[in-house]
């Protein structure tokens, strides 16, 4: 019997994700994006989860679309066109209400490159490598990368990247702010699973709705930002009283003097 495509363990509120092909690099197939877009569906509406981590087994994270399959050496052809720009597998991910951190353990190239960054933080290891290689490729994105990587690291790093399709280190995407940190190989989930923890701790309904805010937005000019803030911001009050306000900040209080200590 085959050992599943993806594999989902949760624990403590907690959803690790883990793209299962380490012979293919984690290649996106068909049945692959499929089975994504069917788990973050689930875990969406799962109200025991708070955190979602998205890893990748063996030496890669994602190394992109399968292109054994695109190119039929696989004995299956499908719609190619639907393949590259449909990005039915990235917005499962960047549209899941929890927060999701992408634990990137080591290749993410092009489609993975994409999928990472649907991902609402990254942590990566010490052994992680990006790549943009659409233009090596003969293909044009489709799923976001040539707006999203401008966004964040500047206009002029994102097309080095990806008019050269040369490869980036975990160091150099840290010094360029595409991460949030890099870690040594065996710290990588440990750290994303300590992340989570932190984050399992604030308000769950706020973590989510603040997500929703901050992606809103991002996607918006300043002024309608801060006007999706506020919105929001007098929905959220509506529902609160002193005595949860009260008992709220005590508790913020208490892992305040915790945290001062370590």
């Amino acid at each position: 019997m085959s050992e599943p495509i993806l594999l989902v363990e949760q624990r403590d509120g907690v959803a690790t994700v883990t793209l299962n092909r380490p012979q293919a690099m984690n290649a996106l197939s068909r049945a692959l994006r499929a089975e994504i877009v069917r788990t973050f569906g689930r875990l969406a509406a799962d109200s025991t989860v708070g955190v979602v981590i998205l890893t990748g087994a063996g030496r890669a994270f994602c190394a992109g679309l399968d292109l054994k399959e695109l190119g039929g050496e696989t004995g299956t052809v499908g719609d190619t066109a639907g393949d590259v720009t449909g990005g039915d597998v990235v917005a499962a991910v960047s549209g899941c209400p929890q927060p999701v951190i992408g634990a990137i353990n080591g290749f993410a190239i092009t489609g993975g490159f994409e999928l990472a960054l649907a991902c609402d933080l990254l942590i990566v290891s010490t052994a992680a490598r990006f790549a943009d290689t659409h233009a090596r490729v003969g293909i044009m994105p489709g799923w976001g990368l040539s707006q999203k990587l401008s966004r964040t690291i500047g206009i002029s790093r994102a097309k080095e990247l990806s008019l050269t399709g040369n490869y980036l280190s975990a160091e150099q995407a840290d010094a360029w702010g595409l991460v949030n940190r890099v870690v040594a190989p065996d710290a990588l989930l440990p750290t994303c699973e300590a992340l989570a923890r932190d984050m399992l701790s604030c308000v769950p309904d706020v973590l989510r709705r603040y997500k929703q805010v901050i992606d809103a937005g991002y996607a918006e000019t300043f002024g309608r930002g801060l006007a999706i803030e506020a919105e929001a911001s007098r929905d959220y009050a509506r529902t609160l009283t002193p005595e949860v306000l009260g008992a709220r900040r005590a508790g913020v209080q208490q892992r305040g003097r915790e945290q001062s200590r370590s």
